[in-house]
């Protein structure tokens, strides 16, 4: 029997992205708090976004608008990336980066603690933006997903490829 082995990788669904910026774009737009502000929430490029106001308290209380979306729509805010307030001509800009794929850094420092803290036997391994997990039983794997689930990472992380 071949060994068992899932991913780990970082990824957002981008439908549920779009999805956030549209509900906090419509909800923007119907707020008492917000009429007149010229605030808004829009997409640039795949991975990023720019939240717009006419002050800077606006764009901020914009900016927690669409990261409340993005909690409702399972998106986690460790993939978030948002930027200091910046003024562009009347409007103040905030530009919100998503972040996809695990660095090598994190991926080695998921590795030792998988190697450190997990069942004998479980190997992980670096390919590219993710990490691939093998061991001889799945029950060593289940624990080492207990094992990363219950650890603060500055990663958010997903388990997919479950064989």
């Amino acid at each position: 029997m071949a060994d068992a082995s899932f991913d780990i990788v970082s990824e957002i669904d981008l439908a549920e992205l779009d999805n956030a910026i549209n509900q906090a774009q419509r909800e923007l737009g119907t707020r008492f708090d917000f009429r007149g502000t010229g605030a808004s929430v829009e997409r640039s490029g795949d991975e990023a976004a720019v939240v717009a106001a006419e002050t800077e308290d606006r764009a901020k209380a914009a900016l927690e608008v669409l990261k409340e979306k993005l909690i409702k729509r399972g998106i986690s805010l460790k993939a978030v990336d948002a930027s200091d307030p910046r003024q562009s001509g009347k409007e103040t800009k905030i530009d919100v980066a998503f972040k996809q794929g695990i660095a090598t850094e994190d991926a080695k420092k998921i590795g030792k603690i998988i190697r450190d803290e997990g069942p004998k036997g479980v190997k992980p391994q670096v390919q590219g933006d993710k990490l691939r997990v093998t061991g001889k039983k799945r029950d060593d794997l289940q624990e080492v997903i207990a094992l990363l689930k219950g650890k603060d990472l500055d990663v958010a992380l997903q388990f997919t490829n479950y064989r």
